[in-house]
């Protein structure tokens, strides 16, 4: 089972500001959900609060995926095709069960912090620029062969999407 990564960040690693991403890039929410989807991810608490608030907000249900959250709140709403685990270890031995191909760390920060060295694929969006944040991405230098490599724009914001390997 492969473990990977996958986050947006500016150019200082930041990658969000009061629980929000400091940007808006379509491109990068359509990568994200094609990367994603039929797959496993393991996030956070806060992560997986805003994104429940964002598909509720909208009336939809989470697309096609398992979600994991690592959490230590046993008073989580128990939803379709979402776990609860104590740890990011334990997120990933359970993955490991229902997971025949990918497993994607998905945020936030803190998760990142602690799932970096199971990783051995980062999908990663470079925002150009330095942006308020409060959250920041882990060093990655050791991810040094680079699979992919994009950079675009959208007219507000140029980014470059890079995929890289230890």
């Amino acid at each position: 089972m492969l473990i990977s990564m996958i986050a947006a960040m500016d150019k200082n690693h930041g990658i969000g500001y009061q629980n929000k991403i400091p940007w808006h890039i379509k491109e990068d929410l359509l990568r994200f959900k094609n990367l994603t989807l039929g797959k496993t991810i393991i996030i956070g608490r806060k992560t997986y609060e805003s994104l429940i608030g964002y598909y509720e907000r909208s009336g939809r249900q989470m697309p096609d995926r398992n979600t994991i959250v690592v959490t230590k709140n046993k008073n989580l709403d128990q939803k379709e095709k979402i776990f609860f685990c104590d740890s990011v270890e334990n997120a990933i031995e359970f993955a490991k069960k229902i997971e025949p191909k990918e497993v994607i760390i998905s945020g936030g920060a803190s998760i990142f912090t602690q799932g970096i060295k199971f990783a051995t694929l980062l999908y990663l969006t470079i925002v150009e620029g330095e942006f308020i944040a409060d959250t920041f991405f882990p060093d990655y230098s050791d991810f040094k062969k680079v699979i992919k490599e994009e950079k675009k724009s959208d007219g507000k914001f140029v980014y470059t999407f890079i995929n890289l390997e230890r």
